[in-house]
């Protein structure tokens, strides 16, 4: 998919994801909870059973408070101000489940809530909340044998910088010293970085998870920041986006550091690449460049495939697609029906009534991990 044209799908499933329905207040469920997401002892922001959010910020010499939700900040929700200078309002409407983006607006001022935790998105530290999703057990923590999230630094003489990336190494991995593992890179969205699958997408805990259950063969996952220089990612700086500095990056350096540093099967067939949104699109375009790489394909809201694009390649093992039921399923599903026509095992994935946001992507992960590295 062309930059141009994932720039539509975000206008479309940004806008989509933060869309709330008018509802009475009267018909508020009024049994609000801390959300998982706060500072120790916060008491908010909360959330109810229906997905509502309410937000309580002590503000007391503040004219104006709103709170801005989604990435980007579009959508909000206005605070009114009480006699003891506390500033509180509840969403107009429940929000998707999962995980969101917010902010403050004080006065015209852009502040992050100190009742809860921060998370790099849209190019910034913001506010993060969590509304409890019905299949939310999949990402749970849980009395299971868990892997180990490190950080490494691997030296990148085109950038001529020492970059950054998180090694998801799966458990047991210290322990069977013989032992080798396929790879999945995974790439972040647009204004993220390397601390997004993790802290946001929960992809430990997932593949925890799924290993416990004997769903999948352990693998390694490879998370790094997508963007090669210091200019600030968002949609002008996708309409004239360059792959060939981040695919030399990717590709060039840190795979063989990779391969070089931890027990890997360093050949196509135990080697994936997968991303979300933006991280979709560098991945579409350094498969296609570098088919000779990855054996498995796998974009999660980033646009989709084509069989032409793939003609006169080697063939991967698989092409994943996926997105949320309020994003471009019909996009995706006919995509994956073109695909396998083509000859080529292709899956698609729809996440229900979810937008352009995490539980589309955990939800992702979680179906497509079972599918990558089968013998």
């Amino acid at each position: 998919m062309k930059p141009k044209h994932l720039l539509a799908l975000f206008a479309v499933t940004f806008a989509s994801g933060i869309c709330m329905a008018q509802t009475s207040s009267n018909s508020i469920t009024d049994d609000f909870k801390p959300s998982a997401l706060n500072q120790p002892g916060q008491e908010y922001p909360q959330v109810n059973s229906q997905g509502y959010a309410r937000f309580r910020i002590n503000a007391p010499k503040a004219d104006s408070v709103k709170v801005s939700l989604g990435l980007g900040g579009r959508g909000g929700t206005k605070l009114t101000k009480g006699t003891d200078g506390f500033w509180t309002g509840t969403t107009e409407g429940p929000m998707d489940e999962g995980f969101h983006y917010y902010h403050l607006t004080v006065d015209g001022g852009v502040f992050n809530d100190p009742g809860t935790l921060n998370f790099y998105g849209s190019t910034r530290w913001e506010s993060g909340i969590e509304i409890p999703a019905h299949d939310q057990d999949f990402y749970a923590l849980k009395d299971v044998p868990h892997g180990n999230v490190q950080q490494i630094l691997f030296p990148s003489k085109s950038t001529n910088t020492s970059r950054r990336a998180f090694v998801y190494t799966p458990p047991g991995y210290d322990k069977e010293k013989s032992k080798k593992y396929p790879v999945l890179y995974l790439q972040h969205g647009w204004g993220e970085d390397e601390t997004a699958w993790s802290n946001q997408g929960h992809a430990n805990l997932i593949m925890d998870n799924l290993i416990a259950a004997g769903k999948i063969q352990p693998f390694i996952i490879v998370m790094t920041y997508g963007m090669t220089n210091g200019l600030r990612p968002g949609p002008n700086a996708l309409r004239n986006f360059n792959i060939e500095a981040f695919q030399t990056v990717l590709t060039d350096e840190l795979i063989p550091y990779v391969d070089a540093s931890f027990r890997t099967r360093a050949d196509k067939p135990h080697r994936a690449m997968a991303g979300l949104s933006m991280g979709g699109m560098e991945t579409h375009m350094i498969t296609l460049n570098k088919p000779d790489l990855f054996g498995y394909y796998a974009l999660l809201s980033g646009g989709i495939y084509t069989p032409d694009e793939l003609k006169d390649k080697p063939k991967p093992k698989l092409v994943f697609i996926s997105c949320g039921s309020k994003e471009r399923p019909d996009g995706v599903k006919n995509a994956v029906v073109a695909l396998k026509a083509a000859g080529y095992d292709a899956v698609s994935f729809v996440s229900e009534n979810t937008a352009h946001e995490f539980l589309t992507w955990r939800r992702s992960l979680y179906e497509l991990a079972p599918l990558l590295f089968k013998e």
